[in-house]
């Protein structure tokens, strides 16, 4: 492969630390103390309840809705743990897999909202070539440890 500048292998590693610091950018911007309280969720809550498809509604009661502050944590440390897994390069296939999914369960709970879609679907998107184009190798904890 040519490239300019960087090779291959370091271009895919820039696109994987890009993606890790909008995951910590995403971390970073919630209010904290009212995501735990509660307002993340019940804004979920309100979008799941209104939702087109029945699987969604009924998915969102049957696992979110009776563990709410647990599912805080849940999405926020998530959020926290893909972010700093990619710019560290750290478990890397597992951090883009994980990140697929909640990508994934993001843009069903808001197939409504055009703006997520876009977010969502690109996050997706540069999750699936940074996987594929194995973004590890360069710049990674896992290439220097010989993990993957």
């Amino acid at each position: 492969m040519d490239a300019i500048w960087l090779t291959g292998a370091e271009w895919l590693a820039v696109l994987r630390i890009g993606l890790g610091l909008w995951w910590l950018e995403s971390w970073r911007h919630k209010d904290k103390k009212s995501w735990f309280e509660g307002s993340g969720i019940a804004w979920a809550a309100d979008v799941a309840g209104k939702h087109r498809w029945n699987a969604v509604r009924s998915g969102f009661e049957l696992v979110v809705t009776p563990r709410p502050r647990t599912m805080a944590y849940v999405v926020l440390y998530a959020e926290l743990a893909l972010g700093l897994g990619l710019i560290l390069g750290f478990l890397t296939p597992i951090a883009l897999v994980g990140g697929l999914l909640l990508n994934g369960l993001y843009f069903a709970l808001m197939i409504h909202d055009w703006a997520e879609q876009g977010q969502n679907s690109m996050m997706a998107l540069i999750s699936l070539v940074a996987l594929f184009g194995m973004s590890w190798q360069s710049w990674s904890l896992d290439s220097a440890l010989g993990l993957f």
